[in-house]
């Protein structure tokens, strides 16, 4: 669920005039990270004029931005393609930036800017207010890649009572894997001990999960630790889904297997209602 609602000091929405109504922008003053961060959200054509509509954020990964899953990824056009020809549900899409702090903030909780709490509690208030069809009620996914796999599989075990159901794509399973894509030192992260490995978060709240799926491509280089994961979580009795497909660490996988995040989602959805 999007409650409890932030109050934001600034919130700046683009003007549908010039956006054509499709992709959207906002730009908050973020209270968890004392600064100025973006989202890009779409509603799609089926769900506008109604309520409740369920919301999925998709994080991206290092070195990118709130436009990447929509402008590298077409993830809008997967969703209007997957609602027109396999009748998924109305979800909207929330594409938050990380937080730009490095090359990837890690979605993490740094000592002076919470970049976990921008995501898991600000960006679904900060679209319910900028688009009238995601309200309080609105049922929460989330998914990612990459870092993004990381920060999506990590803040649905440490929040579970937020998310109805969470995937990843190519996901970073431990922090340490951070340090083959970002420039910063991993020490200047300042992140808690606590937060940086999926499965020991999972591990925390193996109880209340929500439905939880994550994938990862053949031929690439976060294989073995997604393979791993997906070892550790069987021995720990934790349900999931795990698949792999051809394909590598680029944007081609995202762009094609995102559809196995909707449908898993959709799926979610309509097994719980």
């Amino acid at each position: 669920m999007i409650t409890p609602a932030v109050t934001f000091r600034t919130f700046e929405l683009s003007e549908s005039r010039f956006d054509g109504g499709d992709l959207r922008c906002i730009t908050v003053k973020s209270p968890a990270l004392g600064q100025r961060a973006d989202i890009t959200f779409y509603v799609p054509p089926a769900a506008r004029g109604r309520t409740d509509v369920p919301l999925v954020i998709l994080l991206h990964g290092v070195y990118g931005s709130h436009w990447a899953w929509a402008l590298k990824g077409g993830a809008h056009r997967t969703l209007q393609r997957l609602q027109r020809e396999e009748g998924l549900p109305p979800f909207a899409l929330a594409m938050p930036s990380d937080g730009l702090w490095g090359d990837g903030s890690g979605y993490l909780a740094h000592r002076t800017q919470d970049f976990e709490r921008w995501i898991a509690f600000e960006v679904p208030a900060a679209v319910a207010q900028g688009a009238p069809e995601v309200t309080a009620k609105s049922s929460l996914f989330i998914a990612g890649l990459s870092m993004g796999g990381f920060g999506a599989l990590r803040l649905a075990g440490k929040y579970p009572e937020r998310f109805r159901a969470a995937s990843g794509h190519s996901s970073i399973t431990e922090f340490s894997q951070m340090w083959t894509f970002v420039e910063e030192s991993l020490g200047t992260f300042t992140a808690l001990n606590e937060d940086r490995s999926v499965f020991d978060t999972l591990l925390r709240n193996r109880a209340r999960l929500p439905a939880l799926r994550f994938d990862c491509g053949t031929e690439d280089d976060l294989l073995p630790a997604n393979r791993a994961l997906h070892a550790s979580l069987v021995e720990a009795g934790i349900e999931h889904g795990y698949e792999e497909f051809p394909g590598g660490h680029e944007w081609p996988y995202w762009e094609t297997h995102l559809a196995d995040t909707l449908r898993f989602f959709a799926n979610t959805l309509t097994f719980s209602t």
